[in-house]
């Protein structure tokens, strides 16, 4: 690792309290988006290049748990602490739906054709909800072993991944039984679980782990340790020759696939960091943190790859201006700095 290189990120602001998680939509023709997640009740998005401010989703109640897009990054939903997963505009941030729990909603996902959004919690059961037909009653799998933390569609929608808050393990769903079909084993509760672009790992975070699973056949292709407990880890998504991990020790890392080895270690944040994603195209990634902030970096070059720096600005070669993405600003309910005392006091309320 060259030490005199000192990589300097995009620092986005904007959340008044921890991010918890960040979910980056696919490549659109208006470029691809970055959503955060925080306790301070608000989603927010971005443009996921840039990482320019585009608007703010309000309506919960209590902490935001997770959050994402559609493949159109057309439609948001989050999950949150107010007992609610919510459905968005994306281009205008209206609400559209609230779907109701009985307690913490932790997890959400949108089907690969998105037509369906799936949410998990407390409540240890995965809801189905068919957003053609938002008001009726949801389709319930309620055997998972414990409280739901994290959950992904796989296999062209055929099959559910979901990790659990206080066991160990990734269990598969065959969505069509509704039953479990394979558990991957792991001695400490998975925290990140990620299904691969090219479709071949899932990549797990789990105590000082970080796991790399064949999505298919579902055998352990590699193993990690990791220099600290980690809570979130993400493969790039493009070579797949590089691996990045954050956790407890305020540090995004950033492991060479093949062998494990660190080839990076970014600081810059204030608290822990509790989730990386890397971008669609593999060129930046994104750390969200304890301290309120998402940091964007440039993947680092190698074997001579042509270098994009950040250096003190924007990504080189950004490929969405501003203007393009000026449709998905106009009309977008824009937070009011006056309502930053009452957002506290509701997430306060309802964080756990």
């Amino acid at each position: 690792m060259d030490k005199k290189k000192v990589a300097v990120p995009l620092v986005c602001h904007g959340h008044s309290r921890p991010v918890v998680d960040l979910f980056y939509s696919p490549i659109t023709p208006d470029g691809f988006f970055l959503i955060s997640a925080s306790k301070d009740s608000t989603p927010m998005l971005r443009n996921g290049e840039t990482g320019d401010w585009i608007g703010t989703f309000e309506g919960h109640k209590g902490a935001v748990w997770s959050c994402c897009l559609d493949r159109n990054a057309l439609r948001a939903a989050s999950g949150s602490a107010d007992f609610s997963a919510k459905l968005w505009d994306a281009l205008t941030g209206d609400e559209l739906h609230s779907f109701e729990h009985k307690h913490i909603v932790r997890a959400c996902a949108f089907s690969e054709d998105t037509h369906l959004l799936l949410t998990g919690g407390v409540e240890k059961i995965l809801r189905i909800f068919d957003l053609n037909r938002p008001d009726a009653p949801p389709r319930e799998v309620d055997n998972s072993p414990g409280s739901v933390r994290t959950v992904s569609w796989i296999h062209s929608d055929q099959t559910i991944l979901s990790s659990c808050t206080d066991i160990g393990g990734v269990r598969l769903w065959d969505v069509r039984s509704g039953k479990i079909v394979q558990t991957l084993e792991t001695k400490s509760p998975v925290t990140s679980a990620e299904f691969s672009e090219d479709g071949r790992y899932i990549t797990t975070a789990d105590g000082s782990t970080v796991k790399f699973w064949d999505a298919n056949h579902f055998g352990l292709v590699k193993s990690y340790n990791m220099p600290c407990n980690v809570e979130s880890a993400s493969l790039e998504p493009k070579i797949g020759n590089k691996f990045i991990a954050g956790g407890e020790d305020m540090w995004v890392h950033i492991f060479d696939f093949h062998t494990g080895e660190e080839i990076g270690c970014n600081k810059g944040h204030h608290g822990p960091v509790h989730c990386v994603r890397f971008c669609p195209g593999g060129e930046s990634y994104a750390s969200g943190s304890e301290d309120g902030t998402i940091r964007i970096w440039q993947t680092p070059s190698s074997n001579n790859e042509h270098d994009t720096s950040l250096a003190n600005g924007p990504i080189a070669n950004v490929k969405v201006a501003a203007d393009e993405v000026s449709h998905k600003i106009e009309g977008f309910h824009l937070a009011q700095e006056g309502k930053t005392g009452e957002k506290e006091k509701a997430a306060a309320a309802a964080d756990v």
